[in-house]
Parts: structure tokens; C-alpha cells; sequence
């Protein structure tokens, strides 16, 4: 294994979340009169925390979002998750490899800790992922694109960065963890591979993860 510490992004890497969220997120901000289309979601928020939608807003239209905005839109997420969220495929078999080998990993994540663990378990993750595998923005003062998270996430496991290797699916994520002195693959299953400019490499299918990271597979 060549490195001490895998860090995962939650959203379309772990969870397969991204299309239900940013679908959601869209016809949200439309419906209090913020026309978002789908693809407008996509590539202003993925991978962001829920900050960045309230700043975007407001420097945009010089007006804020409701004060239950989140509430509002989070319980329609989780909703939606319960119906219909599952794992990415082949994830768990990464995850099997990992453990199986010894390897540490966790999750850093934009979402909050409760969108992390509402995802978990519903899609069965939870079994892999216990408090001390977890990190959110909410731990740190600053979101993707800035490195904190990844930086948290690295003191907490007891890795220094550059034995680290994040595994991300967007701009932002990719962005977080070059800033942060750390190894990156970009998983390409949803994100153009030219959006993810910096990352050490890039994969389209999430199976073929476990053999890259030992250096089996060829990107």
C-alpha cells in the first residue's frame, strides 16, 4: 500500500447522493425564486458545504435565503435518501479490501455529521464508518475548496498529509486536497474528467479503486 491513510469524500463517492441532492437543491432555490436548473447545481455547489449556497445567493441577488433553509431543505433530502439513496457500486468491496488489509480510511465530508450518518445507514454503510472515521465541515471553520477539512481529518487519524490520499468526485474536493499537501483520485463516474484538473489520477470505475491504490491496476 502506498500510502497511510485513505480519505474519502461522502457524497458520489461513498454514497450515490449527488443527483437526489442537487436535484432537490435546484427545484428548492427555484421554487423561493431562485430559477437553478439541475446542471446550474452541479457545477455551482457539488461537493460544497451548505455555506457556500447562502453565499453564492446572496452575492448574486444581494438578498439571503430563509433562516430555515437548511431545516427545509435537509428534511427533503433525508426523505428522499430513505427512498431512494444507495451505496456507489462497488464501494463496499473497496471497503472489504481496505479493512481486510489493514489500511485506515475514513470519510471527509461537506455534508453535515447527521446528512453523513442518515446516508450510512440507510444504504448499509454505517457497519464501515464509526464516530471516529467521520469528519464534516462543521469541524472545521472552513469548507472545500479551502484544505482544513483534509488537514482535521489527517491530525485526527494520526497521518501526515503527504501519506495521505484523498478520493474525490469534484472540482472543489480535488481543489481541497492539492491545498492540502495530499494525494488525490478523481473518480469520474459523474464528474467530466477535465473538471477535475490536479488530480494525481483519475478512474471512472469506483471497483477498480482498491487495485489502483496498491498500484495492481493501471488509471
Amino acid at each position: 500500500m502506498r500510502y497511510d491513510l485513505v480519505i474519502f469524500d461522502n457524497d458520489g463517492v461513498l454514497v450515490d447522493s449527488e443527483p437526489i441532492s442537487n436535484r432537490l437543491l435546484a427545484a428548492y432555490l427555484t421554487e423561493i425564486g431562485h430559477p437553478t436548473s439541475y446542471e446550474d447545481s452541479l457545477h455551482d455547489y457539488m461537493g460544497a458545504a451548505m455555506h457556500r449556497v447562502h453565499d453564492l445567493i446572496l452575492e448574486r441577488t444581494g438578498r439571503r435565503l430563509p433562516e430555515d433553509f437548511d431545516d427545509v431543505f435537509h428534511g427533503r433530502v433525508f426523505a428522499a435518501f430513505e427512498q431512494d439513496l444507495q451505496p456507489v457500486d462497488g464501494v463496499v468491496g473497496v471497503l472489504e479490501k481496505l479493512t481486510a488489509d489493514g489500511v485506515p480510511y475514513c470519510v471527509a465530508s461537506s455534508g453535515s455529521h447527521e446528512r453523513i450518518r442518515v446516508g450510512h445507514r440507510t444504504t448499509g454503510l454505517d457497519r464501515w464508518f464509526d464516530d471516529r472515521r467521520i469528519f464534516s465541515s462543521e469541524d472545521v471553520g472552513r469548507g472545500k475548496p479551502a484544505p482544513d477539512l483534509f488537514l482535521h481529518a489527517a491530525e485526527r487519524m494520526g497521518v501526515a498529509p503527504e501519506r495521505c490520499v484523498v478520493v474525490e468526485d469534484s472540482p472543489l474536493g480535488v481543489q481541497a486536497a492539492v491545498a492540502a499537501g495530499m494525494d488525490v483520485y478523481g473518480f469520474t463516474a459523474m464528474t467530466p474528467a477535465g473538471k477535475l484538473t490536479g488530480a494525481t489520477r483519475l478512474f471512472s470505475r469506483m471497483e477498480d479503486l482498491a487495485g489502483l491504490l496498491t498500484g495492481a491496476a493501471e488509471a
